[in-house]
């Protein structure tokens, strides 16, 4: 069963940018009905923001679409903004784009897609989704555009969800897609791409975590891996793992972030040799590509977004767990962060790493 082989009507994820202005006109020419949806999430939001409702519905206009703008305030708070407050406020560093994909492009905006009688959910992500009859499963696919390939914050979509939505800029790249919306007079098409965490003005997040929770948090002491006092920080909620900038400690050699240790208020610091390690464990999994790793799996692994995945050797103990020894040491892994396994171009699964 292919996609295109289902009913010919789409909702269309319109973030006000080039990426799924071009997505909507992509899909129009494939013979598709589309509908555009706006999802209103955070009042200083850079994302859903009210240009971006303006340009969304100027683009859905030119095209002749419906354009909805759907407020998804309150789901947002609960499953982006207060996730990423517990994760800073536990010493993790987390990523909220994952969490937006899975339960709101992806959850809310699927339901919605149901209700206004459409088969898919598009978005402008750079990936791809195919089918592989033989393993009968639908496969995540990387970009065909190295530099804007964002199948890494896709790795928790599920069967089901895969099944309904399209991306149709994966076969393409980032300035293909701008020549397209200039040839076609969109008003973004020389916008610029959102950056950063989308409801944290100038990425002060520390400033949002204080603002949002009216907490203050306590000072305590900065300490090497031998637990050695070298100063004080202003609160754990200002640092994360290999962050070296900031520290605010004159010391006779380069010291980086380590490890949070929240219950006794400090903050580890190492040199960068320290900052090494080959063993992860992540929780919370998504796989892909099969029900379960049953023997261990050479695939490459990432474990952030901008990382060049490398080479390990993946089992899976139990439901919910994945362990993952690189072949060669890797730096600064990052409790919060997502874990993403791929084999070749094709994205195997992930999860928390814990």
């Amino acid at each position: 069963m292919s996609q295109q082989s289902l009913n010919k009507k789409a909702l269309i994820a319109m973030s006000g940018g080039v990426d799924s202005s071009v997505s909507a006109l992509l899909m129009q020419q494939q013979g598709y009905e589309c509908i555009g949806a706006t999802m209103s999430l955070f009042q200083k939001s850079t994302c859903g923001g009210e240009q971006d409702v303006r340009d969304a519905a100027k683009i859905c206009q030119d095209l002749g679409m419906e354009h909805h703008v759907i407020n998804f305030a309150d789901k947002f708070r609960e499953h982006v903004i207060s996730r990423f407050i517990d994760a800073y406020e536990h010493g993790r560093t987390p990523n909220p784009c994952v969490d937006c994909n899975r339960h709101l492009k992806f959850g809310k905006l699927y339901a919605k897609a149901q209700e206004l009688g459409c088969e898919f959910v598009v978005t402008g992500h750079y990936a791809q989704v195919r089918y592989d009859e033989a393993k009968g499963r639908y496969l995540l696919v990387k970009g065909v555009d190295p530099h804007k390939d964002q199948s890494y914050v896709l790795y928790s979509l599920t069967q089901e969800q895969l099944a309904h939505v399209q991306f149709p800029l994966g076969g393409y790249c980032k300035p293909e897609i701008r020549d397209i919306a200039e040839k076609h007079g969109f008003v973004n098409a020389r916008k610029h791409d959102s950056q950063d965490i989308c409801f944290v003005e100038n990425g002060k997040y520390a400033e949002f975590i204080e603002k949002q929770t009216g907490k203050k948090f306590k000072a305590g002491d900065f300490v090497d891996v031998e637990g050695k006092v070298l100063g004080r920080h202003k609160g754990i909620i200002y640092y994360t793992v290999g962050q070296r900038k900031g520290l605010g400690l004159a010391l006779p050699q380069p010291m980086y972030v380590k490890e949070i240790d929240v219950a006794h208020n400090k903050v580890i610091l190492a040199t960068n040799d320290q900052l090494f390690s080959t063993h992860v464990e992540a929780k919370d999994i998504n796989l892909i590509d099969c029900e379960r790793i049953t023997e261990p799996r050479r695939l490459k692994a990432r474990i952030r977004y901008h990382h060049v995945e490398q080479w390990a050797t993946v089992t899976q103990p139990d439901e919910d767990t994945l362990l993952v020894d690189f072949d060669e040491p890797q730096r600064a892994i990052t409790k919060g962060q997502s874990l993403v396994l791929y084999d070749g171009d094709v994205v195997v699964g992930g999860g928390t790493i814990i």
